[in-house]
């Protein structure tokens, strides 16, 4: 797919989206007791932003990317009227990635791409802290993307974020009871070790 084709495909998802959720990413949700008081804060593909509110919310200077005009558009009227300063901008994290030790907190829901890992970790500031959950291959039903290449095999995040501390990690696959737990979708809270 084409990067014109690929940005009028997102455009559209969004336009047609009734109202933003407001609700941030399971990983975020169930992890923001982690974050720093203070501190500079990314939200990569943010989409509508709800990770980056939440962000905004917790007192960080938060920072928000999408490929999509439609998406931070809507983000940035959003922040506006209900006063949560959120810097949202149209970025393509791929092409022009996060400089080195630039962020304190970076978010990253239900979106991947294997060559930009190296990049998100280099941004992160000592202990400075990445939450990403995405989907994977392993799954118990057909929701998020039919393209494995757009998934995760088998603890391939830990693979990918291995200098990392692992704070949070889940991944429970078909494994037991699959009505019920943590399934389709891989969520790991790692942390950056300071320089030896």
């Amino acid at each position: 797919m084409s990067d014109i084709s690929m940005l009028k495909k997102w455009d559209n998802i969004y336009k047609d989206k009734q109202a933003i959720v407001r609700v941030p990413s399971r990983v975020l949700f169930e992890n923001r007791h982690l974050l720093p008081t203070s501190g500079v804060a990314l939200e990569v593909a943010c989409g509508l932003g709800a990770n980056a509110l939440c962000l905004a919310e917790s007192g960080l200077q938060t920072h928000a990317w999408d490929i999509s005009n439609e998406a931070i558009k809507r983000l940035q009227d959003v922040s506006k009227k209900e006063k949560i300063p959120v810097i949202a901008e149209v970025r393509d994290a791929i092409k022009d990635p996060p400089a080195a030790e630039s962020f304190d907190i970076i978010v990253v829901s239900h979106f991947l791409e294997r060559k930009l890992f190296p990049f998100l970790l280099d941004a992160l500031k000592p202990q400075g802290m990445l939450f990403y959950q995405t989907f994977t291959q392993e799954r118990v039903d057909d929701s998020g993307p039919r393209n494995n290449s757009y998934r995760l095999t088998n603890n391939e995040l830990l693979a990918l974020c291995s200098e990392l501390n692992v704070l949070v990690y889940r991944e429970e696959g078909s494994v037991g009871k699959t009505t019920q737990g943590w399934r389709n979708l891989a969520l790991m809270v790692g942390q950056k070790r300071n320089a030896q």
